[in-house]
């Protein structure tokens, strides 16, 4: 029995299915472009088995441990480790039993489809994973593992993935880059610069990143030219490695353009730690118009992406750290947030900057029209608690009217689990090829245009956008 339906995701009524059936077969098999994620560098340059079902699957996702937790299911049950290294349970094969003893929990969840996807598609399981079934599932997939065809650059090959994009602090020296264009190894794995860490002054030990920028770069980082030269030359240092595109992961999307003078006593506020959240806040916004500065000299295509409270839970925080599903979305303004930076640069056509939002309600009235006027920008596609079928058709529905097709930038994954990277641009083809069907199938769009614009939001966008 398949855990997948191969019409899943298409419409129900007939005409509309057909056309999204014949769209979807030319664009199943495209290469995929990863532009935007959070796997690991290490897995590529070391090529070595994954540790097991429970690390592949289950510890790493905070898509998966958040709904656990949610129903009571502790995350040192889940041998998600803490701030201090200590993990509860350490037998991966207790993890897996209490996943699948709860799987249930994913019904109707994108979390579902993409985890079903990855049993069927990458380890050939076909039956549901249950309390009765877990061991089944934990064995056969631990066999795999052990096989060479699992190893990461083999599943990387396979999944047909032609670029994928990592994220990583300014403070890191990208040895595992290094480590993998050394390696002779084909696959094309490159690094984003996400400077959050020596940019928002309420990061956890913003003085002393900003120190170790200094020490880094030979820079003297503890006044503003020289901290804005760090930038720059950390900059040039991750294009060697490959990097296309920056990312700004700011609670808010505001965006300041200060005279130098303001600026540099804001950041010298934030060194001694002496700013207020307000402050804090015009500081990162400043930093975003001048990365944006720094994008039209350097090329590197600028994402933002506003608008989660972040570790909204401080117990948790201080227990198990960043990113452990605790990111919330929140209310996000954009039309008068933006408009410092849109001021100083929106209307540069060589700039790139990918719009992203975790409120819905921006689509249609904000970042559509935003985007179908600014030559700098364009939107990024339905993202984290969004990138659901019905998150990502709410998208297409909402943002088409006003900016088109081409003033998105097709599909990112943001994902660290690997193995689900395949399932999540399936989705997103399916999706996509849905809402062209029902275009068709309304007299609002030829069908061959429709072949060319799948064709487009499934590789070619995403492509041309990040420049890979």
């Amino acid at each position: 029995m398949a855990l997948l339906d191969e019409d899943r995701l298409f419409p129900a009524e007939a005409r509309s299915r057909d056309i999204a059936r014949s769209l979807y077969s030319h664009v199943q098999d495209l290469p995929i472009i990863s532009p935007h994620g959070h796997t690991d560098p290490r897995w590529y340059a070391e090529n070595k088995p994954f540790p097991d079902p429970a690390e592949l699957f289950v510890t790493p996702d905070h898509y998966v441990f958040r709904m656990l937790f949610s129903q009571g299911i502790n995350l040192d049950d889940l041998g998600v480790r803490r701030v201090d290294g200590t993990a509860g349970e350490t037998d991966p094969r207790a993890v897996w039993r209490l996943f699948a003893q709860n799987y249930h929990l994913f019904r109707g969840t994108p979390s579902r489809l993409w985890l079903d996807h990855s049993f069927q598609e990458v380890f050939g399981l076909e039956v549901p994973l249950s309390a009765a079934t877990a061991d089944h599932y934990y064995d056969h997939i631990a066999d795999c593992l052990n096989k060479p065809e699992f190893l990461p650059r083999a599943l990387f090959e396979r999944f047909n993935i032609e670029a994928i994009a990592t994220t990583e602090s300014p403070l890191d020296n990208l040895g595992w880059h290094e480590m993998i264009g050394q390696s002779g190894w084909s696959g094309k794995v490159v690094t984003t610069y996400r400077p959050d860490a020596v940019v928002d002054p309420e990061f956890e030990n913003f003085a002393g990143n900003v120190t170790a920028f200094g020490e880094l770069t030979g820079c003297d980082t503890q006044s503003w030219s020289g901290y804005l030269e760090a930038h720059r030359q950390r900059r040039i240092f991750f294009r060697q490695h490959g990097a296309t595109a920056s990312d700004h992961g700011h609670p808010t999307a505001r965006t300041e353009n200060l005279p130098p003078k303001q600026a540099e006593q804001l950041f010298l506020k934030a060194l001694a730690g002496n700013c207020s959240a307000g402050e804090a806040d015009a500081f990162r916004g400043h930093m975003l118009t001048e990365m944006a500065r720094m994008s039209l000299d350097d090329g590197l295509v600028m994402q933002i992406h506003p608008g989660a409270h972040r570790n909204h839970s401080m117990r948790m925080m201080a227990l198990y750290g960043r990113d452990k599903g605790f990111d919330i979305p929140t209310r996000t303004d954009y039309v008068q947030a933006l408009k410092p930076l849109l001021d100083a640069v929106g209307t540069e056509p060589k700039l790139s900057i990918i719009l992203f939002t975790l409120d819905e309600t921006a689509y249609a009235r904000e970042l559509a029209p935003l985007a179908g006027v600014y030559p700098a920008l364009k939107l990024g596609p339905a993202w984290w608690f969004h990138d659901s079928p019905e998150g990502m058709m709410r998208f297409r529905e909402m943002t088409t009217e006003t900016a088109g097709f081409y003033n998105t930038v097709g599909f990112n994954d943001d994902t660290r689990a690997f193995c689900s990277i395949p399932a999540r641009h399936d989705v997103a083809r399916r999706v996509d090829c849905a809402f062209l069907a029902r275009l068709v199938a309304e007299g609002r769009l030829a069908e061959e245009e429709a072949h060319e614009v799948a064709h487009d939001l499934a590789y070619r966008l995403a492509k041309q956008a990040y420049r890979l």
